[in-house]
């Protein structure tokens, strides 16, 4: 079957010629002006769902789903930072002036205070660092980027060795937080054009 076959499904419809305009049909006259706005053209060589946004072409006009869940997730880590704050704030002023000889230790009282007293405050810079982080996303920047890809992949590691318990939500969190911020959509969220 060829195009200009008549008995050709794929032909034009009521036996129409190939390049012969059909017009306007009788009864729906054309209104100019009516229904919504023409939408800007599209980037064809555009990566998808980007096109014409506040960052310009090629960039997405708003921030990823991606982007959007680390910026939750470093948020979910501070407060998760400062609840370890809080605990080891109240073990360290707890451990000051009780005797803990019952149990075998090579440390004394005054030194596991230290130690717990020395944790509370890196929990604490720690959840600064990513309310900093957390803040910064909006505004994008390949430094942001590159410092929060840098802090996931310390918390994944952080969360694994020393914390193993009560670190495997930050394990997770933080290889998420290095995901997703490394994706290609996050690149494109935090290289566009900002003005």
């Amino acid at each position: 079957m060829s195009y200009g076959d008549p008995n050709n499904p794929y032909g034009p419809p009521g036996g129409q010629q190939p390049g012969k305009p059909q017009g306007d049909l009788p009864g729906y006259p054309q209104q100019p002006g009516y229904g919504y706005p023409q939408a800007p053209p599209v980037d064809p060589n555009a990566p998808y769902g980007y096109g014409y946004g506040y960052g310009g072409p090629g960039y997405p006009a708003e921030m990823p789903g991606g982007v959007k869940a680390a910026r939750v997730m470093l948020w979910v880590m501070v407060g998760l930072c400062l609840i370890g704050t809080v605990l080891y704030s109240l073990g360290a002023a707890a451990s000051n002036g009780d005797d803990f000889s019952d149990f075998e230790s090579t440390l004394s009282d005054s030194q596991n205070a230290g130690i717990a007293w020395g944790i509370a405050v890196f929990s604490l810079v720690w959840a600064i660092g990513a309310a900093v982080l957390a803040l910064q996303i909006r505004n994008g920047g390949n430094g942001v980027r590159i410092t929060t890809l840098v802090f996931g992949i310390v918390t994944a590691v952080l969360g694994l060795f020393p914390f193993v318990f009560v670190g495997i939500p930050h394990l997770v969190m933080g290889i998420l937080v290095a995901v997703f911020v490394g994706k290609s959509d996050g690149a494109a969220w935090f290289n566009r054009p900002r003005g």
